[in-house]
């Protein structure tokens, strides 16, 4: 139930819809329920005794209360979809509020497609379920109570038939359920699967057809979608049982109550006092059809609990999902100053990880200084900056930024003062006025002129026909990796940082213009810590210090010249790369 308490805290302004609708259900239900006393009294007062004013105040009161019956049956279900449609609405804005909360540690634990299928999937069958919930789950109650109570006042002696029917048929839908539900578990985890591999597709569409993959691809996508059809149909052959067993109980029903309810009638000579009429006989097998039909309407509402259980499971996952890195109370809310300090710092971004990611990091970086990081691959240098913004927390030490452990910021004041570009530049569909303004969204238009001189991408930008007003298109597909890059160094600018980190961000830029964009921040930005991440020596001779990493750990420290002579990492680098370029 605690699952459930959880979800039903996004119903919040819905609340009132939600109540309605089970209201409106009771009036339906009621006057539902009276419709067969009023037929049975139409047979036996009426047609029985051929009273014509009978038939036709008996028949005008069942007139109004079908009419009645149409009207509340339509507010109920215009009150359902609403209540059922906001739900949903809060709900995908809840998951979506909480991911933009999470940290990255929370976001490694969930894939992109499963977070997707969540969201569109997962949550669409939660609001079928809820609306189904609301009118069936509360009319089949009402139904099966009210039409129980009614039988048993007509002939207490017929009507334990159901009693003999109904925990027959409950047991028959149980098993149902319980075989059902692992599966559907399963289809959705698949689904994830599905949706991963469309993504991956789109995403790499280029490299795919590159080296002639479509035939692979589309096998890779058949398999997983098999998958889920053979899942599918296994589940609808467990739930293909439910008609045949709610139709077996239908008509066993009738039929034993047409038997001994005739037997009543012809030994009694239809005296109600003695035994039965015609018109009570009528009005039992009413009735039969309506508690029969609430525990049909039970059963498909436990098949869409069923179904939609797993959804509610892994929409409350993320709901409960609680953020790795919170900011304290009463966080600090100004940064002194860029300088950065890492004392005996470890890092693991799993508790149970064999091996550590950073061991033992020391160093210290002054407020302004330009500090240039360099290792092959895989030596945790993103890892190393990523613990100055807090994207994650370290294991280990302690890191200190403007002379205070980063722990005691509050987070967005950090992350304001810390701008990061990072390896996997993004763009977002819309101008480039608009992708720069994630930076500073108050930014003046002479200030984003200023930050794309000093990234050097104003002169590209002005090449454009429409200059900053030209469109983006998702992804940054239409311009170059380079261009890129630079839209993202300015978009890091706007920020005004204390502390500016480019995780290899010049990657696809030639060296004339790297030269110029390193020219740039010395001159425009000198009291900004400059943290440059390169491949290229180039990029970061002239630092004032740099930082070799090699598994982990620390292997160099020192300016270009110092590493020149005493740094057997950083000379392989070099002269591998001036014979490269000669």
């Amino acid at each position: 139930m605690s699952l459930y308490r959880k979800l039903l805290k996004s119903v919040r302004e819905y609340k009132k819809p939600s109540l309605q609708t089970p209201m409106f259900v009771a009036f339906e239900v009621a006057i539902e329920v009276g419709i067969p006393f009023l037929m049975a009294s139409l047979i036996d007062l009426g047609i029985d005794d051929g009273n014509l004013n009978v038939i036709l105040k008996l028949g005008l009161i069942l007139l109004l209360g079908a009419l009645l019956k149409i009207i509340f049956g339509a507010l109920a279900g215009r009150s359902a979809a609403r209540a059922s449609a906001g739900f949903a609405k809060n709900l995908r804005h809840d998951i979506f509020y909480k991911i933009q909360d999470f940290s990255f540690s929370n976001l490694d634990k969930y894939s992109t497609s499963s977070v997707i299928t969540r969201v569109t999937t997962d949550i669409t069958n939660i609001q079928h379920s809820y609306q189904m919930v609301m009118r069936m789950a509360s009319r089949a109650p009402m139904m099966l109570t009210f039409s129980l109570f009614a039988a048993f006042q007509i002939n207490h002696r017929l009507s334990l038939i159901f009693l003999v029917i109904i925990p027959i048929l409950g047991t028959g839908l149980y098993f149902i359920v319980v075989n059902a539900h692992p599966i559907f578990r399963r289809v959705f985890r698949t689904y994830d699967k599905l949706n991963r591999v469309v993504q991956e597709n789109l995403h790499g569409i280029r490299v795919v057809k590159s080296f002639v993959r479509e035939d692979y691809e589309v096998e890779k996508f058949s398999d997983i979608s098999q998958e889920i059809h053979d899942d599918f149909v296994k589940a609808e052959k467990i739930l293909s049982f439910n008609m045949p067993l709610m139709q077996l109980s239908v008509y066993s029903a009738i039929i034993l109550l047409a038997w001994f309810g005739a037997r009543l009638i012809v030994l009694s000579g239809s005296d109600p006092v003695a035994g039965l009429t015609t018109g009570q006989l009528m009005s039992l097998i009413t009735y039969t059809m309506q508690i029969l039909m609430s525990l049909m309407m039970l059963s498909f509402v436990l098949v869409m609990i069923v179904i939609s259980r797993a959804s509610v499971e892994r929409v409350v996952e993320i709901l409960s999902e609680t953020s790795d890195l919170v900011s304290p109370n009463q966080g600090i809310t100004h940064l002194e100053d860029g300088s950065i300090e890492f004392k005996n710092v470890s890092f693991e971004y799993h508790v149970e990880s064999a091996k550590k990611v950073l061991d033992n990091i020391n160093f210290k970086i002054e407020s302004g200084a330009t500090v240039g990081v360099i290792g092959g691959t895989g030596s945790s240098k993103t890892s190393l900056v990523q613990l100055i913004p807090r994207l994650y927390d370290a294991t280990e030490g302690e890191i200190r930024v403007g002379n205070h452990n980063v722990k005691n910021y509050d987070l967005k004041t950090l992350r304001d003062q810390v701008a990061m570009v990072l390896q996997k530049n993004v763009l977002f569909a819309g101008t480039i006025k608009e992708n720069l303004r994630w930076g500073d969204a108050d930014a003046s238009d002479a200030e984003l002129i200023a930050a794309a001189k000093i990234a050097q991408a104003h002169n590209f930008i002005m090449s454009f026909p429409d200059g900053y007003d030209h469109m983006i298109e998702q992804g940054g597909t239409n311009v170059s990796g380079g261009q890129k890059q630079r839209l993202t160094i300015a978009r890091a600018l706007l920020k005004q940082p204390k502390i500016l980190i480019l995780d290899d961000s010049t990657s696809a830029i030639d060296m004339k213009t790297d030269a110029q964009l390193r020219e740039a921040f010395a001159n425009d930005i000198p009291n900004t810590t400059k943290i440059i991440i390169a491949q290229r020596i180039e990029s970061i001779k002239d630092a004032d210090f740099i930082i070799v990493m090699d598994d982990g750990k620390i292997d160099g420290l020192g300016n270009h010249d110092e590493l020149l002579a005493n740094n057997l990492i950083y000379q392989e680098v070099y002269y591998s790369q001036q014979k490269g370029d000669a």
